[in-house]
């Protein structure tokens, strides 16, 4: 081989290296998380020692050594930060920078729960079935755990605990970002009901910026039968399969990700009779996919599709042409994609 094509060679080899311990990654980031390492040096209110990191440690004996190369790992991947101060006889001190932030436990925006959740035994256990579904077709998690994530959950409490935890905590970072970039869009709506909107808290914040709207929280009557009371807000039960409650808009965040195109077209049909021929909006908080897209969230879209064929029934992330194929072929024949800093973008889809 000439040097040009050793070169490739070489590099070629070394991608499929870091690909093939990705897992590294995520493992240390819950070792951080498990350990409260980001709490530790937060409540010290600046950087700290290592010694320092222990002592805060929920074990009578850390093993030190072993602390040592998590950091380690941790600093090379930008999650904490590393300084050696003259004045700390050269003990190397490590501290928070924007990244190990959002892994601290008590805090309004956290990803802790997210991170808990998608790095436990129990969600890691589909991704190995991945092969046998391009083989033989199928649900991944249901190969792995002889049911699909739904019914797991509602038998296993304390997944339904984490995954639960783990949907507040993206639903408020998401919600965030929402309300800030798109408060005009609620501008004119009377009436917004929320589709799958749990116990009511997304419907809620968006009510307690609009004082204006009627809110509806829509979703299973058992999910709604535990929603608290929130002012503005009327909570309905029901099955999005079969009906839509009426409203001026409909509000979906990440709901149709989860299904199938065949399930999708049964909802936005549902969607598209709920609200007015005329002034009715349709108000989509989902994943577009962009082939060639190279923003901060581009690659977690990516991964978001190959997750929710490892968890969901039929579930994937769409590329703007798969979006308005669903979308007319449901009745809206006007679609506008606003792009948001965070992971999904907001569709506004209006009837024909």
């Amino acid at each position: 081989m000439d040097p040009k094509e050793t070169l490739a060679f070489v590099q070629g080899q070394a991608e499929i290296w870091q690909h093939m311990f990705g897992f590294v990654d995520s493992m240390a980031l819950k070792c951080a998380v498990e350990l409260r390492i980001a709490d530790i040096i937060h409540s010290h209110g600046g950087p700290i020692s290592l010694h320092q990191i222990a002592s805060g440690i929920d074990s009578p004996s850390p093993d030190i050594p072993y602390l040592t190369r998590i950091m380690r790992s941790l600093v090379r991947k930008n999650i904490f930060t590393e300084h050696h101060p003259l004045e700390s006889g050269g003990e190397t001190i490590y501290g928070l920078n924007p990244a190990s932030r959002w892994l601290l436990h008590d805090t309004e925006l956290s990803l802790v729960p997210m991170v808990l959740m998608e790095n436990h035994s129990w969600q890691l256990a589909p991704w190995h079935c991945l092969g046998q579904c391009v083989k033989e077709g199928g649900i991944a998690f249901k190969k792995a755990h002889g049911c699909e994530m739904w019914d797991f959950a509602s038998k296993n409490p304390e997944f339904n605990n984490i995954f639960n935890d783990a949907m507040a905590c993206t639903a408020k970072i998401v919600m965030g970002v929402v309300l800030a970039e798109y408060k005009d869009g609620f501008g004119s709506v009377g009436s917004l009901v929320d589709v799958g909107g749990g116990t009511g808290g997304m419907i809620g914040e968006i009510v307690k910026a609009h004082p204006r709207i009627k809110g509806i929280n829509f979703d299973l009557p058992h999910v709604v039968a535990t929603a608290p009371v929130r002012e503005g807000v009327s909570h309905v039960g029901g099955d999005m399969f079969d009906a839509i409650p009426n409203a001026d808009a409909v509000f979906m965040k990440w709901v149709l990700h989860d299904w199938s195109d065949e399930h999708c077209m049964k909802i936005l049909k549902n969607c598209r009779k709920a609200i007015p021929e005329k002034s009715g909006k349709l108000i989509i908080v989902d994943i577009v996919l962009e082939k060639d897209g190279n923003d901060l969230f581009d690659e977690t879209r990516m991964a978001f599709d190959l997750l929710m064929m490892a968890h969901t029934t039929g579930g994937k992330e769409r590329t703007e042409l798969e979006w308005q194929k669903l979308l007319v072929e449901a009745g809206f024949g006007r679609y506008k994609i606003i792009k948001i800093p965070t992971i999904p973008s907001i569709i506004e889809a209006y009837p024909e």
